[in-house]
């Protein structure tokens, strides 16, 4: 399992970290790579809806960019201003933001007495220290959160140090666009964190080495991914996506439960008019058992629409 592909899947993670003004101190101002940062070819691709009174738009994001990409266009642009709301993955105001933050550290936080250290073998607390360091942090520095928590931050904060941000991410351009339009969630913080909180100890100290191990690899492989975003090749999009889902419960429980409950949204939403915009993360959208699969199967035609 490669997390750059977990992270691709849920937006809470990054939301969180966009509110956490310590965190945000930790990463440099760094500037997109000249290949990613271009104008966008074919731009990012996008879905549609439709019957007679209702349109809803499926629009694949990537929930954090690096500056400088142009992805934002006309089509995408008219879709969005003509909705009657937006709805993103989790709700992501700057009150919910904060809500996050708390929630995390709520649920995220280790019983009295329990390090994270503690929990670790001498081997995983030698390559986890050795993760902390090329950080900058100092060995102590997630002594008090559930091994989950540590493994999140041990990949997003160096995709911050290296360019990437969540206040570059699309769902935050989308939502600065739409001024007082009502938003909506399909899901909620608590539901996107208790995947991971829900884990066994064993599986959330696996779920942290694996981050650790893959602190070099999380930028190149989310570099690919956002390439093929911006082409709006959902294929490769999904190809590169596949590589990193290794585990089918991990796949099961963070991509296509999910994609079939959006579904079944989508479904009952065509039942009231008006145009709704939902924005959530690209690897939704793509490859077998997408979003899409399970609108068909309900004999509900999508069209693309760009």
């Amino acid at each position: 399992m490669k997390l750059a592909s977990v992270l691709a899947l849920t937006a809470a993670p990054f939301a969180l970290f966009a509110a956490s003004p310590a965190l945000a101190d930790n990463h440099a101002a760094a500037k997109a790579d000249p290949a990613t940062a271009t104008a966008a070819a074919n731009g990012p691709a996008m879905w549609k809806v439709s019957d007679e009174d209702t349109t809803i738009y499926l629009f694949g994001t990537v929930h954090v960019l690096p500056e400088g990409i142009e992805w934002y266009d006309t089509t995408i642009a008219d879709a969005l201003e003509g909705a009657d709301m937006i709805v993103t993955e989790v709700p992501m105001d700057k009150a919910s933001e904060a809500q996050m933050q708390q929630l995390a550290m709520s649920i995220g936080v280790l019983p009295a007495g329990t390090t994270l250290r503690s929990l670790l073998t001498p081997e995983q607390t030698a390559a986890y220290e050795a993760g902390l360091a090329k950080l900058g942090a100092p060995a102590a520095a997630f002594d008090p959160v559930k091994p989950w928590l540590a493994g999140l931050t041990m990949v997003i904060l160096p995709l911050m140090q290296q360019g990437y941000s969540p206040e570059s991410g699309v769902e935050k351009v989308l939502l600065s666009k739409v001024g007082d339009k009502p938003q909506g969630a399909l899901e909620t913080a608590e539901f996107q964190f208790g995947i991971f909180d829900g884990m066994t100890t064993e599986a959330q100290v696996a779920f942290l080495m694996e981050a650790v191990e893959g602190m070099d690899e999380a930028k190149p492989m989310l570099d690919r991914m956002v390439a093929e975003w911006v082409e709006g090749d959902a294929v490769e999009l999904a190809s590169i996506m596949n590589e990193g889902m290794s585990d089918p419960a991990v796949a099961e429980a963070l991509l296509y439960s999910r994609n079939a409950n959006w579904a079944e949204w989508i479904d009952a939403r065509m039942d009231e008019p008006g145009s709704v915009f939902i924005a959530v993360g690209a690897g939704h959208l793509a490859g077998e058992r997408s979003v899409q699969d399970y609108l068909a199967e309900k004999g509900i035609a999508v069209d693309r629409v760009k």
